[in-house]
């Protein structure tokens, strides 16, 4: 099984939502493009949060030193985002692939991170809780459904919000596979805590 995880934009929770799946399905890891923050990457992040021994962490496939949008990130780089250089690994195991930012964050000029999205991945939505997140939430729904992907289901991050949860769940009709609490922090037991409570949903996309 290959997890797909994006987010409704950017610091929505989407490495620890990975760090809890991968975790959950003691699957492997893969971020294809990684922009910053390389010496504590999202991959270095995850490594530190899990406690199986069966994950292993694939290396990006661009690793660019500027924390911003990837398509700038590599303008600074020098060099030019090719999808076609994106390989996806070759594993048995499962697979958590964590996009970066929200969908429709520009590579370059004619690809988003929805184009590394495979028919064959299951999509799992990351919604944080803040005003304008219904909104953020259901237009990443509707940008997925006009390119014909479908939704496996939805994780809420931030602490149990009725109401926004609830019309999301109607409009949509995602399944939603858990909620991350505002946690003071998060360390291995933490997403340990998580990985149990989500695994049982987590293996029905199977």
């Amino acid at each position: 099984m290959k997890l797909f995880i994006t987010g409704i934009g950017t610091d929505v929770g989407k490495t620890i939502a990975s760090a809890i799946v991968t975790e959950a399905l003691e699957a492997d890891y893969w971020k294809p493009i990684q922009a910053g923050d390389l010496d504590n990457s999202d991959s270095h992040k995850i490594k530190q949060l899990i406690r199986n021994t069966q994950t292993q962490i694939w290396p990006n496939s661009y690793a660019l030193h500027t924390p911003a949008s990837p398509h700038y990130a590599a303008q600074v780089d020098g060099i030019h985002l090719d999808i076609h250089q994106i390989k996806e690994p070759q594993t048995a195991n499962h697979l958590v692939i964590e996009g970066a930012g929200g969908l429709l964050v520009p590579l370059n000029d004619t690809d988003t991170i929805a184009s590394l999205i495979q028919p064959a991945y299951k999509v799992i939505v990351v919604s944080r809780h803040y005003l304008g997140s219904i909104n953020h939430t259901l237009l990443t729904f509707e940008a997925l459904a006009q390119r014909k992907i479908k939704v496996s289901g939805i994780l809420f991050s931030g602490n149990e919000n009725p109401a926004t949860e609830s019309v999301i769940l109607t409009k949509t009709g995602v399944q939603m596979l858990g909620r991350i609490d505002d946690e003071p922090y998060f360390d291995s037991n933490v997403i340990a805590y998580y990985a149990d409570k989500f695994r049982e949903k987590l293996l029905t996309l199977a």
